[in-house]
């Protein structure tokens, strides 16, 4: 059985098209770094968007994200390398809540508390057993 990690951790790479006029990442780039990392995450635990989205869950089902508190520190800069650490929170029964944080090296950049909500036929629904266990694991791994 694959080990899963409490804190997934994605690297990244500032590229000029990640910045605004100022030469700082911009606002909005963060947001896509960390989407990206929760993407990685549900992949660490088994969960492929694109056949959760074709039905592999019983039903056809895809996450959104509800809320999200973004707490913003320092900024990043042009070729600076990053790390996204995404952490389960809280299991509900439509969603997962997560904290992401954007480091340079030890140094934290961005902080935000997300809310992801499981929707299907247009309206949220409550995670299909198979996916509540994936993401059970997740919370279990956190608590070890």
């Amino acid at each position: 059985m694959k080990t899963i990690e409490p804190c997934q951790r994605l690297s990244i790479r500032v590229y000029y098209e990640d910045t605004d006029f100022s030469g700082l990442v911009y606002h909005a780039s963060y947001l896509r770094f960390m989407e990206r990392a929760r993407t990685e995450m549900l992949r660490s635990v088994g969960l492929d968007q694109r056949a959760l989205l074709e039905g592999a869950a019983s039903a056809p089902i895809f996450f959104v994200v509800r809320s999200m508190d973004v707490d913003f520190r320092k900024p990043a800069t042009m070729d600076d390398l990053l790390t996204v650490e995404t952490e389960a929170l809280e299991l509900g029964g439509a969603s997962l809540t997560l904290e992401q944080r954007v480091l340079r090296q030890a140094e934290l950049l961005v902080r935000a508390k997300v809310k992801v909500v499981c929707v299907g036929d247009g309206r949220a629904r409550r995670l299909p057993p198979e996916v509540r266990d994936k993401f059970e694991l997740l919370l279990s791994a956190q608590k070890a």
